[in-house]
């Protein structure tokens, strides 16, 4: 395990899935953690239990990662509540206009970039007023981002490349402070939003070495780690958990 021991985080998208399993496992290591959620109050209420069970502060925020106000809000809100704020982990992600290039409609767009780019940039923005040094800031990406495999996946996966440059920019912009940035990719991982028995599941395991999805604790774990002390030397880095689909 590694040790979080006084530190002060906050998930966005902590409700369910890996952003639930990745509070989970911070507050296992030792911190306080705080979530955003934007519609599942009692998932969410359920996952502040779960941390406080574990011996540390939890706090569930409702806040839209489509929403500039709400971010920022939720930002200072965590830090205020858990007396400052070591680690953002940028999760909160959607998923919209699958399917061919004449189908997409500009909601679609409108939405993939508010939430999945323009809710990473603002809620990074914010936290990093209060991220003192050894502060940490990780993106959470896909594996869609660096490889594309196939048709109705465009627009998703532009979002999620976006947060290369990104990640890898604001590692340059803050790492004299001592804050490091990095990005996790998750491959196929069971969870409501890709379930493991969903349709286009057994095509996603034909492209995995492991052919098997992966758990949200598993990317919690390299997530833990990144936020570790351990961690101190990753920057402006990008680490795929995808069973070898990529490789």
């Amino acid at each position: 395990m590694s040790d979080l021991t006084g530190k002060r985080a906050l998930v966005t998208g902590g409700s369910r899935g890996i952003g639930a399993a990745i509070a989970l496992r911070l507050a296992r290591d030792g911190a306080d953690v705080a979530i955003t959620y934007e519609r599942s109050a009692d998932k969410a209420q359920a996952v502040v239990r779960q941390i406080e069970a574990l011996g540390r502060k939890g706090l569930a925020i409702a806040a839209s990662s489509a929403d500039p106000a709400a971010i920022k809000a939720a930002v200072d809100k965590a830090a205020a509540e858990l007396g400052g704020l070591d680690i953002l982990v940028n999760n909160a992600g959607i998923a919209r206009g699958v399917g061919p290039v004449e189908g997409w409609t500009l909601e679609d767009i409108d939405q993939l970039l508010a939430v999945n780019v323009r809710g990473v940039i603002l809620a990074s923005q914010a936290a990093a007023v209060h991220l003192p040094r050894g502060g940490r800031i990780i993106n959470i990406g896909s594996n869609l981002a660096e490889r594309v495999p196939m048709a109705g996946i465009t627009l998703y996966a532009m979002t999620k490349s976006a947060l290369l440059s990104f990640t890898k920019g604001l590692a340059h912009d803050l790492g004299p402070r001592g804050v490091t940035v990095n990005l996790v990719h998750p491959g196929s991982t069971n969870t409501d939003m890709n379930p493991a028995d969903g349709d286009g599941a057994d095509h996603q395991r034909a492209r995995m070495p492991i052919q098997e999805y992966g758990k949200p604790e598993e990317i919690a774990g390299m997530v833990a780690w990144l936020a570790s002390p351990e961690g101190r030397f990753a920057n402006g880095a990008g680490f795929t958990v995808d069973g070898g689909a990529n490789a």
